[in-house]
């Protein structure tokens, strides 16, 4: 008891909690996909960015919370539903992600710094702008072991003030109501605001497992990334409407704020794309627990900045919406297990039923992905994977324990 006392007392805070998942929120990655609204109109685009972030974020906390009750970081939290040797899958699923979510935020800060920079002085090269924030974020994953949390939330004050700025100019800019496009449906629109905060669905316990408190560890990341993460959307859509172009780029150099932009963009990379490495890093240890957090992080700094430089961009929205057929069902399925059914399945290897309802779930977002559904892929997909996991469950059970109990019988004779 009282080492878990000592734990909770050294751990976050409500209000680190709020800033570090407001600066997660803050990126170039939230107001390129806001951007992508625009083509609903204002009204339309609106709508989705709040009901979205507003269905996504409370996905997000259920599973912040349950790692919280079990004071587990987020994948070992996953054990219970897909058992030790399955969350390994998943383990090595989401340093993937991370790994390709890091060449994302460098790749597309590397940008907006490069433009700016040609903007500010003239100067810039975009391959020295990505691998210089790059260096930035390694040096971040670094100095983990040193203080980094409390740089962390000086950055992340030092940013939102910074976002006031950006967002006061942006969202000041006349822009024009606009109609959706014809092959524009407000299903995409919801989508893209619910994918956004699913992405960090297997990192979020990461953090909230070390909450002072049950209330710090949803009511502050529901906050915090909400509100951030609208926010950023609506500067996205907005700068859309008025540019005419999703491009991140062109919105803050038409929004004419110089060197606060430009330091907008590379707090945000940095501190968003910490958060990103130092997960994957925990990931990785709950496959290999003696690898060091420190090595890992800086290993996928590196690899995420080389893809960064040698891929194109145009691949973002193909990996947003992998990411959707991959962690949707992920989310149904442990959700499920933990507060409708309270599975614990950390004594298995791997558990069947947890994997017959993944992969269904995965096989059915990639068949709506072409279908124009209400509520989107990523929604549908939730909602289908829930309740074939509640099915295949039922099913599979009667089955496994008669396996269980002929296996100990024949033990006993």
């Amino acid at each position: 008891m009282a080492n878990t006392v000592e734990g909770r007392s050294s751990g976050y805070s409500g209000i680190g909690l709020f800033l570090l998942w407001f600066g997660a929120a803050v990126s170039v990655a939230e107001l390129l996909t806001g951007g992508y609204l625009a083509d609903l109109g204002l009204a339309k685009g609106m709508w989705a960015n709040v009901v979205g972030h507003l269905i996504g974020t409370a996905l997000l906390v259920l599973a912040g919370l349950m790692g919280y009750r079990q004071r587990l970081p987020a994948i070992m939290s996953f054990r219970r539903s897909l058992g030790r040797q399955g969350s390994w899958l998943v383990s090595l699923l989401n340093v993937l992600q991370l790994v390709g979510w890091t060449a994302v935020m460098v790749q597309q800060g590397g940008q907006a710094v490069d433009a700016l920079l040609r903007h500010l002085w003239g100067v810039g090269d975009v391959a020295l702008a990505t691998c210089g924030l790059g260096l930035l974020v390694g040096l971040w994953a670094v100095a983990e072991a040193w203080g980094v949390r409390i740089l962390n939330m000086v950055a992340v004050v030092l940013l939102f003030g910074l976002t006031l700025v950006l967002g006061t100019v942006v969202l000041g800019q006349p822009v024009e109501a606009g109609a959706a496009k014809a092959e524009t449906t407000f299903g995409l629109g919801l989508e893209l605001a619910v994918i956004m905060p699913l992405s960090w669905f297997p990192l979020i316990a990461d953090y909230t497992s070390r909450a002072r408190s049950a209330k710090a560890a949803w009511l502050a990341p529901f906050l915090g990334y909400f509100l951030g993460s609208t926010a950023m959307y609506a500067m996205g859509l907005f700068g859309a409407l008025a540019t005419g172009s999703a491009d991140p780029t062109g919105m803050l150099l038409a929004a004419g704020l110089g060197v606060t932009a430009l330091l907008v963009m590379s707090l945000s990379t940095v501190t968003t794309t910490f958060m990103d490495v130092y997960s994957a890093a925990v990931s990785w240890q709950n496959v290999f627990p003696k690898a060091s957090r420190r090595v890992v992080s800086v290993a996928v700094t590196l690899i995420g900045t080389l893809l960064a430089v040698a891929l194109s961009s145009e691949l973002y929205m193909a990996f947003l919406f992998l990411i959707g057929s991959v962690f949707a069902p992920l989310a149904a399925v442990v959700l499920t297990d933990y507060w409708l059914l309270r599975e614990d399945r950390r004594e298995q290897s791997w558990d069947p039923a947890a994997w017959v309802s993944l992969a269904g779930g995965f096989a059915f977002h990639r068949l709506a992905g072409g279908l124009d559904l209400p509520m989107g892929a990523t929604l549908g997909c939730i909602l289908f994977t829930a309740i074939l996991h509640l099915i295949v469950r039922k099913l599979l059970e009667p089955a496994a324990r008669r396996a269980i109990t002929g296996s100990t019988a024949h033990a006993e004779r």
